[in-house]
């Protein structure tokens, strides 16, 4: 099996900022990246602290902790750490935000003669009422100590709740855009810091997303105009790891959008060029056609077969963490697979 975190960490550190979720890319064929680990929590710990200080959000936490108190863990409570991930299906290219995980992968472009790398990290993604949009656009503009303009929905919105915003909220600890703004092809849409970081890894944005202020300043300096975002929808991944087939579940995201395209003819007009809507109805199936879609695309060039119990427990528990849930096949037809 590859296990490609904790070195690739130390080594990329003399060369990127601090940062520890940055992972060598698999090479072709392979899909799973870090290993999973853990923490004794000390006296002063809570599990958003932990989360945050190992590239991790609220629900990668708690889900892999269910039975762990949130704010008081505990002194000498081991928390486990869900840091193994496989890798989102698509291009691998970009960023990518995969709404369903909370999470954010960024492959950046490999220097001539060098490896690949990702790096991956929690973000928090739009309320039921203010979704997240899922579709391929591109970073358009970026801005440092970003003035937020709040939109008179969400104006109005603050009033009702006798909360009143001003029309420009200006840079500074007040500003929930935080230090760093990434403006995407999506009219309104942001990728951008935050004043409240205890909420990354939860779904209570207006629909932006939203990142710890380290990992937004990480990306602000590695990205730039025009780099591709694709955002999807995928709670269901299955990948290579060596010989074993990985599966990574998480729980559906309850959604009623369809496309980011959905809406006023006007709304559609105002999108950037480069942006186009995804293919959304493949979240709304159930987990195990889901699996089943993967398992046949996975399997494509290397035959495998699935342990459909194992499968059936993972679906059970949605909790994110990957599992070994079939194996590779030698010198047999990947239709084998499903006798």
């Amino acid at each position: 099996m590859i296990r490609l975190a904790l070195p690739v960490a130390i080594f990329l550190s003399a060369v990127l900022p601090a940062r520890a979720e940055v992972y060598e890319l698999p090479p072709e064929g392979f899909d799973v990246i870090g290993a999973l680990s853990s923490v004794t929590a000390r006296y002063e710990d809570t599990l958003v602290d932990i989360a945050r200080s190992h590239g991790l959000g609220y629900q990668d936490i708690v889900r892999a902790n269910p039975d762990v108190n949130v704010w008081v863990p505990g002194e000498g409570t081991e928390v486990r750490l869900p840091t193994r991930f496989v890798l989102p299906p698509g291009p691998r290219e970009g960023l990518v935000l995969n709404l369903a995980e909370y999470r954010m992968y960024y492959f950046p472009k490999a220097e001539k003669d060098q490896p690949a790398y990702v790096y991956t990290d929690p973000i928090s993604i739009g309320r039921m009422d203010w979704e997240t949009p899922l579709g391929q656009t591109r970073i358009t503009a970026m801005a440092k100590d970003p003035a937020w303009y709040p939109p008179q929905s969400v104006r109005d919105e603050h009033a009702a709740d006798g909360d009143p915003l001003p029309r420009i909220v200006p840079p500074g600890p007040d500003n929930p855009l935080g230090t760093r703004a990434l403006r995407l092809g999506i009219p309104g849409y942001l990728i951008h810091g935050t004043n409240r970081p205890a909420g990354v890894g939860m779904r209570v944005s207006h629909g932006c997303i939203r990142m710890f202020p380290e990992d937004i300043e990480f990306v602000f300096q590695h990205v730039r105009v025009n780099v591709p975002v694709r955002i999807i929808n995928a709670p269901v991944k299955l990948g290579w790891d060596g010989e074993e087939l990985v599966a990574e579940i998480h729980p559906l995201l309850e959604s009623s959008q369809k496309s980011l395209v959905e809406g006023s003819p006007q709304q559609v007009e105002k999108l950037d060029a480069d942006t186009e809507a995804l293919d959304v109805t493949e979240p709304s199936k159930d987990p195990l056609t889901q699996v089943t879609e993967q398992f046949i695309t996975v399997t494509s060039e290397r035959a495998g077969e699935l342990d459909w119990d194992a499968i059936e427990l993972l679906v059970e528990r949605s909790d994110g963490i990957p599992e070994t849930v079939g194996t590779s096949i030698k010198n047999a037809a990947t239709s084998a697979a499903f006798e």
